[in-house]
């Protein structure tokens, strides 16, 4: 939900400065009552004096201890700078914001931090009223001062992530003891809840230090439910659930964060934390690969019953995976050419080869939900966002856009022939056996992966069997996650491996994600460099929509741009989350309409012999 990394504009938000009311309060202006919660669309579904989230099992006991994985290493232990290599669980279990989500409904908050909160009906403003109780780990209280602080802070020298917002408020102010107000100068009705999504630092920590530069031993000081007890560098980290958490009797907290301890372990690669998840050191796993979730989880731990398979089902768009094209470099800067990449690409063979053929393909950035664009031609409120733009569209976006399919064979003729022939039409030729320019330069490109990415390495070694065919020279640069977080987020690659989850209430990480000023600032989501005003146009729709209907016709067009364009080559989608894991760690029945993700388990889990 963030249209994050862009350069901020500090004369935007009043010239100078945020306001710091301290002395005197400035009244609200503009009716509004108080509410217990704010959905982006109507009302809340849960009303004031529910007991629980409906995904949580409020009974549910507290105590055990887990151990999980991941690959790769990590150099920072704060998730809310830029600098570093971070455990990307941390941010879901120490920090806490002003509002909690419920992943039962598209998007809606309902009060953490914050035990209520205000907006008129144009929602330009947002005010919040902090709870009296609220505490840090070190037991002194969550402050305006303290708000007040890490919205700036973050604004100016966090995550790329943060920084959007910041400069769509035009004042931020204090209007009570425990009372903020947020006044914004751009109309997005996002906006409202964003502002209540932003992690809260404590000021005091980082008083003489520089929050951007922190060192790996500067841990950042949270209100939420786990605190880091342990770390060996990039190779372990331990948390430890805060026994005198402040929030541990919420509704929106109730049931949820059960577990004593978390261990997050560090692994070469996937087929090693397999192994030791196997041999029981590891207490759970997530499979992304239907074949091997079929025929790979046969060993004794199974057969005894000692580690249980979860499937999780989820109602969520497929987002996007697969290999990226860079269009800031050439020839990916010519949609032929990436069209002639995606039918070169034997999706059909390798689906089947590596998982079975179980896993569907991806069709759009939004598939498998109701946000997905549309077969055939654009009509009704989609081809009137997109008719302004008509003229300098790609083929595909108005009169439909399908990928190929191959006849399931090694051989892919139909496929190539069309990747040759579009290849041509963009200016290449087959000359002494090579692919090549009028210049006679033949066409050669790497792609970029990290070294434990098992699958993408036997998914590139397929494609490339293709792509010699075509007489390219395409080579993979090997490197280790260091390498390659640097790399992609300074768009040092031809092509590389690029995954993205799309929520059912998209909003502004869209501008983050493939908006045109993020193809221009380092580190930010928009790999393939995209920057077309239809693109940027969409998402404006999308945030100026006052129904639910406004916006889906609004992300319909924006799905058939993306898809059209051509940046991705799609792989498969993930339909069901699939988590192996101990017996004794359970969840509730009923599912939250997101499935699996990294704030379902462990948060909503517990232990039990």
């Amino acid at each position: 939900m963030d249209r994050d990394f862009f350069q901020f504009a500090r004369t935007r938000i009043m010239s100078a400065s945020v306001i710091l009311c301290t002395s005197v309060f400035v009244a609200a202006s503009g009716a509004a009552d108080p509410q217990h919660g704010i959905a982006m669309y109507g009302d809340p579904q849960l009303p004031p004096d529910f007991v629980s989230l409906p995904h949580a099992n409020p009974n549910a006991p507290k105590g055990g201890a887990i151990t999980l994985a991941n690959t790769g290493s990590f150099d920072s232990l704060n998730p809310y700078i830029q600098k570093g290599n971070v455990p990307w669980q941390l941010r879901f279990l120490t920090h806490e914001s002003l509002m909690g989500r419920n992943r039962g409904e598209p998007f809606a908050l309902y009060g953490l931090l914050a035990e209520s909160i205000e907006v008129p009906d144009d929602r330009s403003w947002v005010e919040f009223t902090l709870r009296p109780e609220a505490r840090f780990s070190d037991g002194s209280p969550v402050t305006v001062e303290d708000v007040l602080w890490s919205y700036e802070t973050l604004g100016t020298q966090g995550h790329g992530r943060y920084r959007s917002l910041w400069t769509q408020i035009e004042t931020l102010e204090q209007t009570g003891p425990r009372s903020i107000k947020f006044t914004f100068n751009s109309d997005n009705r996002e906006l409202a809840l964003l502002a209540g999504m932003r992690p809260i630092l404590q000021k005091a920590q980082w008083e003489g230090k520089s929050l951007a530069d922190a060192a790996l031993a500067d841990i950042p000081i949270g209100s939420g439910p786990y605190v880091i007890s342990d770390y060996e560098a990039a190779r372990s980290v331990t948390m430890t659930r805060n026994p005198d958490y402040w929030g541990a009797d919420l509704n929106v907290r109730k049931g949820t964060f059960n577990f004593d301890e978390i261990t997050i372990d560090f692994y070469g690669d996937g087929d090693v934390v397999l192994e030791a998840f196997k041999a029981g050191e590891v207490s759970a796993i997530r499979e992304f690969n239907a074949e091997n979730w079929a025929s790979g989880y046969d060993f004794p731990r199974v057969q005894d019953g000692r580690i249980v398979k979860s499937e999780i089902q989820h109602q969520k768009p497929s987002g996007i995976t697969g290999f990226v094209m860079n269009t800031r470099r050439a020839p990916f800067d010519d949609w032929r050419v990436r069209e002639a990449l995606i039918a070169a690409f034997n999706f059909e063979y390798i689906n089947d080869t590596l998982t079975g053929g179980a896993q569907p393909r991806i069709t759009s950035y939004f598939s498998n939900s109701p946000l997905a664009m549309q077969a055939g031609p654009a009509t009704g409120p989609v081809a009137d966002l997109l008719a302004p733009f008509s003229e300098n569209l790609l083929p595909g976006v108005m009169d439909g856009y399908a990928l190929p399919e191959s006849d399931g064979t090694l051989r892919n003729r139909a496929g190539l022939r069309r990747a040759l022939k579009l290849m041509e039409e963009a200016g290449w030729t087959t000359q002494n056996g090579k692919l090549s320019n009028a210049d006679g330069t033949p066409m050669r490109f790497s792609i970029l992966l990290e070294q434990n990415s098992t699958e993408n390495r036997a998914i590139a070694d397929l494609y490339i069997q293709a792509l010699t065919q075509l007489g390219i020279d395409v080579s993979v640069d090997l490197v280790d996650g260091a390498q390659f977080t640097a790399r992609t987020g300074t768009y040092d690659f031809d092509m590389t491996y690029h995954r993205r989850a799309m929520s059912l209430s998209p909003g502004n990480e869209q501008y983050f994600y493939w908006g045109s000023k993020a193809a221009v600032e380092d580190g930010t989501p928009n790999l393939m460099g995209a920057q077309d005003p239809a693109i940027d146009a969409m998402i404006d729709a999308m945030l100026t929509a006052r129904t639910r209907e406004e916006s889906i016709a609004a992300t319909r067009a924006l799905d058939r741009l993306l898809i059209s364009g051509r940046y991705v080559v799609p792989f498969w989608q993930f339909t069901a989350g699939r988590i192996a894991h101990k017996a004794e760690m359970k969840f509730p029945e009923t599912l939250p309409i997101y499935g699996d993700g990294p704030d379902w388990m462990p948060q909503f889990w517990w232990y039990e012999e």
